[in-house]
């Protein structure tokens, strides 16, 4: 009777088994592939542009010499800056960057577009001012300041029990 009665524990056991390896398939193993998907769509790279990032062919519509103002601003819509002390001087300035996680964006595309008139209005010149630039990296130090370096507790309690008394 003991061997009837362990052959019938152990089938307990084993379908009960099946019951749980068929609810991990079932439920537990999507999740997971579920999170490593979401995982790994958080490493793709945020992309952005800024500015106006002409093209190639939206500059070769203006021509030196016989384009005017207003035909520069219907082709290369309007500048990003014009020059400070020259209002006879366009800039067309556009930036693509990537950004990955938590890491600083990384400038990929960069173009910047000088665009002169002459007195009368007509393009001069236009040239890429872009292979010109400089990389300048970030400063990341911190300008000091002079003063009591207190911690939050000290400047908390520090003022405790100093109060005005009133005057008579």
């Amino acid at each position: 009777m003991t061997d009837r009665l362990l052959l019938l524990l152990y089938e307990k056991i084993s379908n009960d088994h099946q019951i749980l390896l068929e609810t991990m398939k079932k439920h537990f193993y999507p999740a997971i592939l579920s999170v490593a998907l979401l995982t790994f769509a958080a490493c793709t790279p945020v992309t952005s542009q800024h500015g106006n990032l002409l093209e190639d062919f939206q500059i070769a519509e203006v021509t030196e010499g016989e384009s005017s103002r207003s035909d520069v601003l219907r082709a290369l819509g309007s500048p990003t800056a014009q020059s400070t002390f020259n209002n006879n001087v366009w800039y067309y300035i556009g930036q693509e960057t990537e950004k990955h996680g938590i890491l600083d964006h990384e400038v990929v595309n960069e173009r910047v577009i000088t665009v002169t008139f002459n007195r009368e209005g007509i393009v001069e010149s236009i040239s890429d001012a872009s292979p010109e630039r400089e990389n300048i990296p970030y400063a990341r130090s911190k300008t000091p300041t002079h003063g009591n370096d207190l911690t939050f507790t000290q400047q908390l309690l520090g003022n405790m029990g100093r109060f005005n008394t009133p005057q008579r």
